[in-house]
């Protein structure tokens, strides 16, 4: 049975920074491209960042951009997203999703598996 599970969601300050992880169970990341998405109320949920199964590149939405990375690491078995500099406007429930057929996984719809999120607050 396929599972994602995030973790390393909770309360920051502006300027501040968290890690968030995204650990597997029943598939290998490593051969999947896995994708980190978030939702504020009454938004759509938005793409973040993605890492490929293809070389392993990386892809940014404009708006985190030099603050994001997202990261693997195969032993752990384990997706990662280093959040720095973060803005109330990162405010949101973060998602990592993953799918073994897509390249840079911009598109939340394409994505076969879903953890159940982790919610990042960031006050002013």
């Amino acid at each position: 049975q396929v599972q994602l599970v995030e973790s390393g969601g909770g309360l920051v300050q502006a300027g501040g920074s968290l890690r968030l992880s995204c650990a597997a169970s029943g598939l290998t990341l490593r051969t999947y491209t896995v994708g980190w998405f978030r939702q504020a109320p009454g938004k759509e949920r938005e793409f973040v960042a993605s890492v490929s199964r293809i070389n392993g590149n990386t892809y940014y939405a404009d708006s985190v951009k030099g603050r994001l990375t997202i990261s693997r690491d195969n032993g752990m078995n384990t997706v990662y997203l280093q959040m720095n500099s973060l803005k109330p406007e990162d405010t949101a429930v973060y998602y990592c999703a993953a799918d073994r057929n897509l390249v840079s996984g911009r598109s939340a719809i394409d994505y076969d598996y879903w953890g159940q999120g982790t919610q990042v607050t960031v006050s002013a």
